[in-house]
């Protein structure tokens, strides 16, 4: 529990459990470490399980420790990229512990898929709150991964009766033909990102079960031309290679009981001299009920560091 002083210009908690106290510190006070790089201005005094804060940033410093403390208690560890995230969602006034702590869907050995940033908490509640999202930003933010676990998700609760992932397949222009093997094969591929989710998510038993049985479905986008998709969960990936005529045909397949979540990064168009169907769809459907945008970048990079470094810097450059 946070008590202020009379001046307000220190502040002190109470960590009651000893063992918790000790993750928050971390091993050799690492994580303190972290904390103390973030705010140079205060200075944080440890005594016991009694941390005392002062500085100008002494309650932002201090509310950042209860909500260490709440995350911990979900039984979630710390590092120092999960801590450079929580300082990040305290800054924007967020409160870690519930971004941090919301699971979208646990996998098959017990592990909790959960969102690991602001952004991330924004796109998984878009897609649980919206018939369509479009999920758009830069390599290692999660869009597909947490597309397929909110896939998952919604067919453990009989929200929906299947899965159908599909995906541009660019390089082969569409035409997979001079591929080796059935359809599964030649598309296997294109879309081999969703099916390692899929492994995390029920497993690669699981996965093949569904397969056989119907209940996911793998194509390329060619081929859902024509169709009508009912009680489907429509997963759309690497969009920025669609063109806007096979944009509006796959939003327009979306039938009764569906939902559809839309995966792209805009600075990556592989298309050859063609506009990207991604490019220029929120300006087109802006404003219509049931559909969301949601924009992720750097800080919302879940990969190793030096990705976020490396989007960062591309993002200096073209702005």
């Amino acid at each position: 529990m946070s008590e202020f002083s009379a001046d307000e210009a220190t502040v002190t908690t109470f960590v009651g459990n000893t063992h918790l106290m000790s993750s928050l510190l971390g091993r050799r006070d690492e994580n303190l470490r972290e904390i103390e790089k973030a705010f140079p201005n205060s200075t944080i005094h440890v005594q016991g399980n009694l941390i005392s804060v002062t500085g100008p940033d002494a309650a932002v410093v201090l509310r950042l420790f209860d909500e260490l403390v709440l995350v911990l208690e979900s039984g979630q560890s710390l590092d120092a990229v999960k801590i450079a995230r929580t300082v990040d969602m305290i800054a924007a006034n967020l409160k870690p512990s519930e971004v941090l702590r919301h699971e979208v869907v646990r996998g098959p050995k017990g592990k909790s898929i959960r969102p690991s940033t602001a952004g991330q908490k924004r796109y998984t509640d878009a897609i649980e709150s919206s018939i369509i999202t479009f999920g758009i930003g830069p390599a290692g933010t999660g869009k597909s991964y947490l597309a397929v676990a909110a896939a998952v998700q919604a067919l453990h609760r009989r929200q929906v009766q299947r899965i159908v992932l599909t995906r541009p397949a660019v390089e082969a222009g569409e035409r997979l033909g001079f591929l080796p093997g059935d359809l599964m094969a030649k598309v296997d591929p294109y879309l081999r990102p969703l099916y390692d989710a899929l492994y995390d998510m029920v497993g690669p038993e699981g996965t093949a079960r569904m397969l056989e049985k119907g209940i996911i479905e793998v194509a390329p986008l060619a081929f859902m031309r024509g169709r009508t998709l009912n009680d489907a969960f429509i997963i759309l990936d690497e969009a920025q290679n669609t063109t806007p005529e096979q944009m509006k045909m796959l939003l327009t397949r979306i039938g009764f009981g569906s939902k559809c979540v839309v995966t792209g990064d805009v600075t990556q168009v592989d298309l050859q001299g063609g506009r990207s169907g991604l490019a220029g769809v929120e300006a087109i459907l802006y404003g219509i009920d049931g559909i969301s945008f949601v924009h992720l970048g750097a800080r919302d990079v879940v990969r190793h560091r030096i990705v976020a470094d490396i989007v960062s810097a591309y993002d200096e450059v073209s702005s």
